[in-house]
């Protein structure tokens, strides 16, 4: 998911989801590590006042959080200055809705580590990283013990860091524990099932596990699809459903209603669009009775013993917006990652089921399209696979937001950035999982 506006490249040209993508499907063979301990001050995070480009991403106006000079603010700001600052600050610029934490948090361990890797020939550190990388915040963690917390551009272990379209893997996962449940009867139902508003349409008509797998055959279009005709869909239905102009009042069913071709049966290929996770909300939200932050909030983020609020952004009608724009500390980020990384178990306690994670994470034979969706990488519920013959998963956002999580050796990694413009994570993740894994 992009910004629905476009953005302003005078950060340089930031990469694509599918050369993103790509740059992984190159650099995710495993590459030589060697990991050191040492102590770093106090046993616990680390914060910088700067980061790289700190002038162009607002140092010199402490990050302002908005552009007050545009009417509507887009869903990512056009320009790189305001990123560090909305990205921190999301609620002071949309209306969002609370996800309370838990009453006790779950304590993370901590084992400080630095790691050195090959990048181009060269060795380098988490230093050179982060002196590379516009990144706010970086976490690694095995198990339950933290090994690297580092935050940049004067963010803190405090700051709520926002998703981007890491959030369409927490609405996937929602969706299994609704099945589980037996709120939703099966993923083979069709959406129309449980939104009534969507019935005789072509979202309506396609089954929740080709929504799952971003394979409805709908035409919907976004960043990648500008040069077809269809880039500005995106746009089309922020301004329809999240910004509702006084000359728009579609309201949530009708603007997602609106994209109403078919182009391909349901479940035959993979098409990246935001919007079949914005169906996946409506269909989580009727079949259950509950906002998605309610219900997250429930089931998942305090049973994890989360240590802060989260927020999510919502819609016109109030609803929350399920392709994107959930906020959160890093440290509850690695949190969920963790539950993901046993694949939804929480000390014993099945939280998620087992097998809706590996159906999750797995391509089936009777869907061989997925397996190499995109850039070389397959696609399963809303989370990308990594190829190879090592099960490890991807949430991936918009500009650099990252969960990596290895379960069999129970490595996880979270970014949060504000720009990507190499492929560098990958050999550093890589390198991550050939010494731990």
């Amino acid at each position: 998911m992009r910004s629905p506006s476009k953005p302003d490249t005078s950060a340089g040209k930031a990469l694509s989801r599918r050369s993103v993508l790509t740059g992984l499907a190159a650099t995710c063979v495993a590459a030589s590590a060697k990991w050191s301990w040492a102590a770093e001050i106090g046993g616990g995070p680390s914060f910088f006042a700067d980061g790289p480009d700190a002038e162009l991403y607002g140092a010199a106006e402490n990050y302002p959080i908005k552009d007050r000079w545009r009417i509507f603010q887009p869903g990512n700001p056009a320009s790189p200055k305001y990123r560090v600052g909305a990205f921190s600050h999301y609620d002071e610029i949309f209306p969002t809705r609370h996800v309370d934490r838990a009453a006790t948090a779950w304590p993370f361990k901590r084992t400080p580590a630095d790691v050195s890797y090959q990048y181009k020939g060269n060795r380098a550190s988490l230093a050179d990283y982060l002196a590379r990388n516009p990144v706010t915040g970086l976490l690694i963690a095995k198990d339950d013990r933290i090994l690297v917390e580092r935050y940049q551009y004067g963010r803190t272990d405090r700051d709520r860091l926002m998703s981007q379209s890491m959030a369409k893997s927490i609405t996937g996962m929602l969706i299994g524990i609704a099945t589980a449940e037996g709120a939703i009867k099966s993923i083979d139902d069709a959406a129309e099932t449980y939104v009534p508003g969507l019935k005789g349409t072509e979202y309506g008509a396609t089954p929740i596990r080709a929504l799952l797998h971003m394979s409805s055959g709908v035409k919907f279009g976004e960043e990648n699809d500008e040069a077809k005709g269809s880039g500005d869909d995106l746009d089309r239905l922020w301004g329809d459903m999240v910004r509702k102009h006084w000359f728009s009042q579609k309201g949530t069913v009708a603007s997602i209603a609106q994209f109403n071709q078919r182009v391909a049966p349901p479940g035959t290929r993979f098409h990246y669009a935001s919007i079949e996770t914005d169906v996946l909300g409506l269909v989580l939200r009727y079949a259950t009775g509950q906002s998605m932050c309610g219900y997250l909030q429930e089931k998942v983020w305090q049973p994890i013993g989360t240590e802060a609020d989260a927020k999510w952004l919502i819609d016109a009608e109030g609803r929350e917006v399920a392709h994107g724009f959930f906020n959160a500390v890093l440290r509850d980020y690695a949190r969920l990652a963790r539950l993901l990384a046993h694949d939804g178990a929480w000390e014993g306690i099945q939280i998620i089921p087992a097998q809706w994670m590996i159906d999750a994470t797995t391509v089936r034979a009777s869907e061989t399209y997925l397996a190499k969706a995109e850039g070389g990488f397959g696609y399963g519920y809303q989370v990308y696979l990594f190829p190879g013959g090592r099960r490890q998963f991807a949430l991936l956002g918009h500009l650099g937001q990252r969960i990596l999580v290895d379960p069999p050796s129970k490595l996880v990694m979270v970014q949060t950035a504000v720009d990507e413009k190499s492929p560098e994570i990958w050999r550093l993740w890589s390198a991550v999982v050939a010494q731990f894994g």
